[in-house]
């Protein structure tokens, strides 16, 4: 079963044997009542007043109105909507409308939004108490069941978010091997603490920042940058910085800079660079891992990195975040060792009770060959029909991953990103809005589908981007 990664460079087929379609799959959502979206249209035109009144309030309230910053939908124009209910594959704003959600909460909403059972498995949790501040039973079973799915974790961390994750993992990384320069990539994201903000993604390269005020020089002084997918200028670091580098971090496949897979040879190019120099690879897996194989992108592509970050989907929509690795790595972590890190609610019963529910769920025959299934559809129509309308378009998916953007392509790295016509997509984006279609309010961003997701969704999304590319 090949994963299309159309117009963006490559096509990689998948190295997971795809099992028959588990029917479960199909969304159990079906018998709550709501009018569709085309009786909900006939009934009255899109209005976004409440969201516009709530979010001005909001700005007097928070810093741009927001909790984060990619929520101001600063780079598509317009006004952000505020969410009132999400379930199954739809989400609602507080003035009713009705949409087709391709966001996911930024990707743990794999599954599908407010499972029944998840819910029902997080009520029974509360009974015992929302958060203990001790260990407890249930970290040991998503431990067990995170360290059985990911090739190159055999000891793992929770943590609360997937920048702590980061965090941690690169103190690990140097206090491990005694060095303190990182190379990351241009347009990859790894969170918001200080060493990472040097050529970021997500909300820094929707924004436009060239970095963040506030990061002393000496922060990002050890961290080097290369463009993603170049693995010529890799080489020139490594051979500039021989025996002085603790780690390279990336995101296998890149979402923060809009859907960019790796070149068939770079992943093994920088595991075989990292190898050689003594020198650790870290896969940032916040966002790929249980999204593009059960066993994240180092199952999917073959590469056994030394170290893992992992968020999002392993908390089933609650705050969480890990890292892990090799034993004798993370052996360096305290209190077994000295790497000091610690966190008040990591570990929490409410976050390890979904999370578990969520990979169960996950493991199921068929999971990812339905994933595959839809967002090909979906990410085909998408290209098909803005190219009959005549637009520069290219984009790609793997299983429940994909993204598009607004240029030719083919799209290798972030520069080649930036090519993109963003004032069309913000165009594209607030017209699809109004047609009941959710997408990440960035061309620099990732889209996810869930299992919740039907064909009928598809289809529906298909045809409102064949009449919004008529009006661009």
């Amino acid at each position: 079963m090949a994963a299309a990664i159309t117009g963006v460079g490559v096509s990689c087929p998948s190295k997971l044997a795809q099992p028959a379609v588990n029917h479960r799959h199909r969304p159990r959502y079906a018998p709550v009542i709501r009018m569709t979206l085309v009786e909900e249209k006939k009934k009255k035109s899109y209005s976004i007043k409440k969201s516009e009144e709530a979010f001005n309030a909001a700005k007097e309230l928070m810093p741009g109105g927001v909790n984060s910053p990619v929520r101001a939908f600063k780079s598509v124009g317009g006004q952000p909507i505020l969410v009132d209910s999400v379930k199954g594959s739809h989400m609602w704003d507080i003035d009713g409308n009705e949409y087709i959600d391709y966001v996911g909460s930024w990707g743990p909403a794999i599954i599908g939004h407010a499972d029944d059972e998840v819910l029902a498995a997080l009520a029974e949790t509360m009974k015992k108490g929302t958060s203990f501040g001790a260990p407890c039973l249930l970290e040991n079973v998503l431990a067990e069941m995170v360290i059985s799915a990911v090739p190159s974790i055999e000891m793992v961390r929770f943590v609360n978010s997937g920048t702590e994750a980061c965090m941690g993992v690169l103190r690990l990384a140097r206090a491990y091997t005694g060095r303190e320069k990182i190379i990351k990539f241009e347009g990859c994201y790894h969170g918001h603490a200080d060493p990472f903000l040097v050529k970021a993604g997500s909300g820094v390269a929707t924004l436009g920042l060239p970095d963040s005020p506030g990061v002393p020089k000496a922060a990002t002084y050890e961290t080097l940058t290369s463009p993603y997918n170049d693995i010529s200028t890799v080489e020139r670091l490594f051979e500039s910085n021989k025996g002085e580098l603790a780690a390279v971090i990336l995101e296998p496949v890149v979402g923060n800079a809009g859907f960019i897979p790796p070149t068939p040879d770079f992943l093994n190019a920088l595991r075989k660079l990292t190898k050689d120099d003594g020198t650790l690879l870290i896969f940032d897996e916040v966002m790929t891992g249980f999204r593009i194989s059960y066993g994240g992108a180092q199952e999917y592509f073959g590469i056994t990195p030394d170290l893992t970050t992992l968020g999002k989907i392993i908390g089933g929509g609650l705050p969480v975040g890990a890292y892990g690795g090799r034993r004798e790595i993370m052996e360096m972590v305290a209190p077994a060792g000295p790497m000091y890190q610690a966190g008040t609610l990591s570990g929490n019963p409410l976050a390890m009770t979904a999370g578990i529910h969520t990979l169960k769920r996950l493991k199921e025959a068929g999971t990812y060959e339905y994933l595959n299934k839809i967002t090909g559809e979906l990410i085909q129509g998408i290209l098909d029909e803005g190219k009959k309308a005549g637009h520069a378009i290219c984009g790609g998916h793997i299983n429940g991953m994909f993204g598009f953007f607004f240029t030719d392509g083919p799209v290798y790295n972030f520069e080649d990103a930036k090519k993109s016509d963003t004032a069309k997509f913000g165009k594209f984006y607030r017209a699809m809005l109004e047609e009941g279609v959710y997408f990440a309010p960035s061309q620099f961003e990732a889209g996810f589908t869930s299992l919740a997701h039907t064909s009928e969704d598809i289809q529906q999304t298909i045809a409102a981007a064949k009449k919004v590319f008529k009006t661009l």
